[in-house]
């Protein structure tokens, strides 16, 4: 049985963590399993989305296996670079779409937070147990958190272990959407082929100038996306531009239909 199984929909490749019976906890092999198809789905110039689930409906992925954590020599990094997971996700050029199908629990969270965009299940939820483990973040949550949802809110969560249900997330911003859990792959899938059906350079290039404006400061970001505009302006053809801009349009009257 595969840790991560893998399936292609056109352009757009599906991966599911799959530990169901451990609620999809990321022992090492996971892990490592996980980094591997991030890294090849980014390597795959047929790939243009990627959505990310855990099997069943219990959970996305209960973090870290504390089990196997507990065996571990903790004064050495839990992962090597080429099995860490967010590492992998966080380099890939292709957009991936998390699909939170139950709950997204400490090590589970910081994965969530390395997509692009969530969708979740009404059966999702959401906890940083952290704090209550004994351990801290190391895959981004404390710095993440609170630039998505804001300061006091990422405090309440982290300092408190509690957990948060589909509605408050999405009315906290954390996620995108809430389906129910039977609409929830279909919609990832949807909103990834809506991706794939970009222009993929252009996606990469998007995707790049969003992330790494986020990691600036205003200003420093906004000069960057001037830059790069004006770089990309003087390549840039009037013909093609003209041919988009009349899909655009057509898409825009199928889309009010």
């Amino acid at each position: 049985m595969a840790l991560v199984e893998i399936e292609r929909d056109g352009a757009v490749a599906v991966l599911t963590l799959n530990r169901p019976e451990a609620m999809n906890a990321l022992s090492r092999g996971l892990r490592a399993a996980l980094a591997d198809a991030v890294r090849a789905a980014g390597a795959d110039d047929g790939v243009r989305a990627v959505v990310l689930t855990g099997a069943g409906e219990r959970a996305f992925t209960a973090g870290v296996d504390l089990k196997e954590l507990g065996s571990t020599d903790l004064t050495a990094p839990i992962d090597s670079a080429s099995s860490d997971p967010v590492a992998a996700m966080m380099a890939c050029e292709k957009p991936i779409i998390g699909a939170i199908n139950g709950v997204a629990i400490t090590g589970g969270f910081e994965l969530a937070l390395a997509c692009d965009i969530l969708i979740a299940s009404s059966k999702a939820r959401f906890a940083d147990t952290h704090i209550r483990v004994g351990i801290l973040p190391g895959w981004g949550l404390s710095q993440r958190l609170s630039r998505l949802i804001g300061i006091s809110r990422a405090k309440e969560m982290s300092l408190t272990g509690n957990y948060i249900d589909a509605e408050t997330a999405l009315a906290w911003g954390l996620v995108n959407r809430v389906t129910s859990p039977e609409a929830l792959l279909p919609a990832a899938r949807q909103l990834a082929a809506d991706i794939a059906s970009c222009d993929p350079e252009m996606a990469r290039r998007y995707k790049a100038m969003i992330d790494d404006g986020f990691a600036m400061p205003f200003g420093e970001g906004m000069a960057m996306e001037k830059t790069r505009s004006d770089a990309w302006a003087r390549r840039a053809d009037a013909a093609d531009i003209a041919r988009r801009r009349a899909e655009i349009q057509a898409r825009g009257r199928d889309q009010q239909g």
